[in-house]
């Protein structure tokens, strides 16, 4: 169990779309809006993990076309958080986000994150650590899974919105965004790498 745990957290603490950018969704727009956001990716990952569990992601990401089309959405909607990432609280040359992202956009990343399934899918075929039920497996790495999720994003979004909250010039405050956009873009493009044939 404590190599579950372990696993656990050295999946979830790297950088991914999800932590990078509740990160910068917190250093755009600020505490509350992170935490909608938080809201949002929490409920996502855990029915990604209940695809994974139930074996319906595996028959979906069977078809190679629809890895495509989800592949293709991931990239576009991971582009497009980048891009409200970059351009919140700028004054130059872009007009302010019409719509802080909120629970429903973390839930629209996690169905669509690559990362998510893969680390669902990792921890849970993997570690097995109760033989006698599998159930009580599932049901402990569950628990398990979203105490380290939770602690771990949690950190992510006050890092952000400590960034938030420090008040900065608008100047730094544009160049910390665009970074964490720039990092967001970053993953996509590892995630683009990593799927070649």
């Amino acid at each position: 169990m404590l190599s579950f745990a372990a696993a656990v957290f050295l999946l979830i603490i790297t950088p991914g779309p999800g932590v990078l950018s509740l990160a910068g969704v917190g250093a755009a727009y600020g505490f509350r809006a992170g935490l909608r956001y938080f809201i949002g990716l929490f409920i996502g990952t855990n029915l990604v993990a209940l695809a994974v569990v139930t074996g319906l992601a595996a028959l979906i990401l069977a078809n190679p076309v629809i890895r495509t089309v989800l592949m293709g959405a991931s990239t576009a909607y991971l582009l497009f958080m980048a891009y409200k990432i970059a351009t919140a609280g700028s004054q130059i040359g872009f007009s302010a986000a019409a719509r802080q992202p909120g629970i429903r956009d973390g839930l629209m990343l996690q169905a669509i994150n690559p990362k998510a399934y893969v680390v669902n899918t990792t921890l849970f075929s993997g570690f097995a650590f109760f033989p006698a039920s599998y159930t009580v497996e599932v049901a402990l790495k569950f628990l398990i899974t979203n105490v380290i999720w939770c602690a771990l994003h949690f950190l992510w979004l006050w890092i952000g919105a400590r960034i938030k909250a420090m008040n900065l010039a608008p100047k730094t405050q544009r160049i910390i965004n665009i970074f964490m956009a720039f990092a967001l873009i970053g993953v996509v493009g590892l995630a683009l790498w990593a799927s070649r044939p």
